[in-house]
């Protein structure tokens, strides 16, 4: 089963639940990527809609490895298993929970205001989040909703492991679920959107937009922003999280900007061919870099009618011109690109929004075909690229002259079970003339769905851009 978004799967699953439609019953979200779930639940159910937000706590040289999770009220879920294994400190543990702790506090004053949470005291709790994977965060949700005095417990999500029930049948009364389908590697591959959910979002759904001031809902939602003005937002206390179209090269190209607050650069992804911008592996990598303070813009390189032909999937100079050209047009509030559409308007003109300070370093980030257009790319703007990454990239077929003009510091990831690509990239690799690595992941293919190996990509390339986000000078810089 394939869910079209987070609302569709809010409305299958809500389908199951209504026996608890009642006065007594509350519906609780885990921001972010819950809440769109549970808005559909907490609809079908006439229920009050709250939030329970929780944090993870991850391994120290492998945080998206869950050692445990912590939750509002002092909650503190550990998994001793993981821990021993992974050989965390009591030190490590105590600096890691000590982070994640400030984040939660500030969290939730961002999604409640001066707002109190709703009351749960003798009620039917109803947790909601967009999936399971480990179990980790919907423990310690439900853990929270029992120490606020819920009197029933109900877990509720539209996909999870076969063995879930076996995981978290202790710490809730009833485990409702749409599919538990098998294998399961991860939450994302059951939707066809799996497009971060934005605080913004997060605030239109509670209702709550005006409890932050009211700065919390533009910064999503407005048509009349292009995206130099969403990067602007990385400036200030919200992040921006919109759908922008862009003309690229005679077509329009659709995808998703997402800007953390006080954001230090900007990477653009480049999808290979088989791929778009809801790919659940790019959007993985792009999480981490969202949480490593990185903006983002997700997009498709070909249109829809253009998907089927296997001559553009693999002509990596059209690909590198409308890359090319995005990465302009994500300069347009500087002044350095073409027009840029929201999608609900019209096209904002370039240097409508100027950027505040200097503009944010640009990397680019490819799999496949994507790499060797991202590399297309970098030796067409030259040091107005900061950093490339690739994935389990087809660099070779950029070429030995455009290879050899890049001179953005490269990381080519390969997987140890995909001795071919591997091999394909160390030749690439021979032509670069720039700072350049190749990077192994042991045990991972060519999709890299192996468990773990998704998330060691993710943070080699947290590191490589990140590392490097002061590189260089960020297409704003000056003309291209």
């Amino acid at each position: 089963m394939r869910f079209t978004d987070r609302a569709d799967a809010g409305r299958r699953l809500a389908a199951r639940l209504a026996h608890l439609r009642g006065p007594d019953t509350v519906v609780v979200a885990l921001p972010r990527g819950g809440v769109p779930v549970a808005a559909e639940v907490a609809a079908a159910l006439a229920a009050p809609l709250d939030i329970c937000v929780i944090r993870k706590l991850g391994v120290p040289e492998q945080p998206e490895l869950g050692a445990g999770a912590i939750g509002e009220d002092g909650v503190r879920v550990l998994n001793q298993e993981v821990l021993r294994l992974a050989r965390v400190t009591p030190g490590q543990l105590a600096a890691v929970e000590a982070r994640e702790r400030t984040e939660l506090e500030r969290r939730a004053r961002r999604y409640r205001g001066d707002r109190s949470p709703v009351d749960l005291r003798g009620r039917t709790v109803v947790v909601v989040d967009d999936g399971v994977a480990t179990g980790s965060t919907a423990r310690a949700a439900c853990l929270i909703a029992r120490a606020r005095g819920a009197r029933r417990v109900v877990l509720a999500v539209p996909v999870a492991p076969e063995e879930w029930t076996e995981r978290l049948g202790d710490v809730a009364d009833e485990l409702v679920c749409v599919a538990t389908p098998a294998p399961f590697f991860a939450i994302g591959e059951f939707y066809a959107d799996f497009a971060q959910t934005g605080d913004a979002e997060v605030l239109r759904h509670l209702g709550g937009a005006g409890a932050t001031g009211g700065t919390g809902a533009g910064a999503g939602t407005s048509g009349a922003s292009g995206a130099g003005a969403a990067v602007a937002a990385a400036t200030g206390p919200t992040a921006a999280d919109r759908e922008l179209t862009v003309p690229a090269a005679g077509v329009r190209l659709t995808g998703r900007l997402t800007v953390p607050g006080g954001a230090r650069g900007l990477v653009v992804f480049a999808h290979g061919s088989g791929s778009g911008r809801h790919s659940p592996r790019n959007l993985r990598v792009a999480e981490e870099l969202n949480r490593a303070g990185l903006a983002t813009f997700l997009f498709d390189l070909l249109t829809e009618d253009e998907e089927s032909d296997r001559r553009k999937v693999f002509d990596v100079a059209l690909l590198g011109a409308r890359l090319t050209d995005v990465a302009r047009a994500l300069a347009a509030g500087t002044g350095g690109g073409p027009p840029v559409d929201s999608g609900n308007g019209p096209p904002v003109e370039a240097g409508s929004g100027p950027l505040p300070g200097p503009p944010l370093p640009l990397g680019l980030f490819g799999a496949s075909t994507g790499a060797a257009a991202a590399l297309w790319t970098a030796a067409r703007l030259g040091d107005g690229v900061a950093a490339v990454v690739s994935r389990g990239g087809r660099p070779d077929l950029a070429g030995a002259r455009v290879l050899a003009a890049v001179t953005a510091p490269t990381l080519l990831i390969v997987g140890g079970r995909d001795p071919e690509v591997a091999d394909l990239n160390r030749r690439a690799r021979e032509h670069l003339r720039c700072e350049s690595e190749l990077a192994v992941v042991p045990r991972a293919g060519h999709l890299f769905e192996e468990p773990g190996t998704l998330d060691r990509v993710a943070e080699l390339a947290r590191d490589w851009f990140r590392d490097r986000s002061g590189a260089g000078p960020g297409l704003g810089a000056g003309p291209l």
